[in-house]
């Protein structure tokens, strides 16, 4: 948790679980620790990549705000999953009453003459949770495909996840044939091998038979 004199912030941190093509939302936590009404702000380097709601803001006294931050879809993933985005939350204290309408640029400006607090917030992209698996009473199909994604669920796209899905999918069938034809190969050997020592127990029951009358 970062704490300044106004207000807390939770987590200092804004994690993404990344993944290209979608949009994907963290949200803050402000909390008041004063008894005085407090107005904030949010700004961030790279504005056209995110949206906030709201940006700005009046947090009652001993109260909490919820700000979410959206990151628009990324068509590519950046080197090594590293983001050197950054956001900085600007809080003043405001007189009573004041309400998010009434926040004006000038109010976080040093020239105003009221203190502003200012806290720095950094970007992390982390891995995207796991999905459900389906699972299909009666087949395999159901399992493979889960056991792809888990073994690539550290990669930081969902692209991966398809083309791991995909691969067990096309090669999933061809190894379930493969064992098939294996099973049912052994079971016609042990077949074979049954019916022979059938024959051979028969004609040795023949064989004793006829010695006997003899």
């Amino acid at each position: 948790m970062s704490t300044g004199d106004l207000l807390s912030i939770e987590p200092q941190e804004l994690q993404f679980p990344f993944e290209l093509r979608r949009q994907i939302s963290c949200s803050l936590q402000l909390m008041n620790k004063t008894d005085d009404f407090v107005a904030f702000k949010v700004k961030t380097t790279n504005p056209k990549k995110y949206c906030v709601r709201p940006n700005t803001g009046i947090v009652l006294p001993r109260s909490t705000c919820d700000v979410v931050v959206t990151m628009q879809a990324q068509k590519e993933a950046p080197p090594d999953m590293q983001c050197k985005d950054k956001f900085l939350l600007q809080s003043v204290v405001t007189s009573p009453g004041t309400t998010a309408k009434d926040i004006s640029p000038e109010m976080f400006s040093k020239e105003s003459g009221q203190p502003v607090e200012e806290c720095k917030l950094r970007v992390l992209y982390v891995p995207p949770p796991r999905p459900p698996s389906p699972v299909r009473e009666g087949s395999e199909e159901g399992s493979s495909p889960r056991a792809s994604i888990s073994d690539n669920g550290n990669n930081g796209s969902s692209d991966f996840g398809v083309v791991s899905k995909a691969h067990a999918e096309r090669f999933d069938p061809q190894d379930n044939s493969s064992e098939t034809r294996a099973l049912i190969t052994k079971l016609t050997e042990e077949k074979i091998s049954a019916i022979q020592q059938n024959r051979q127990l028969q004609q040795e029951l023949v064989r004793g038979f006829v010695g006997r009358s003899f």
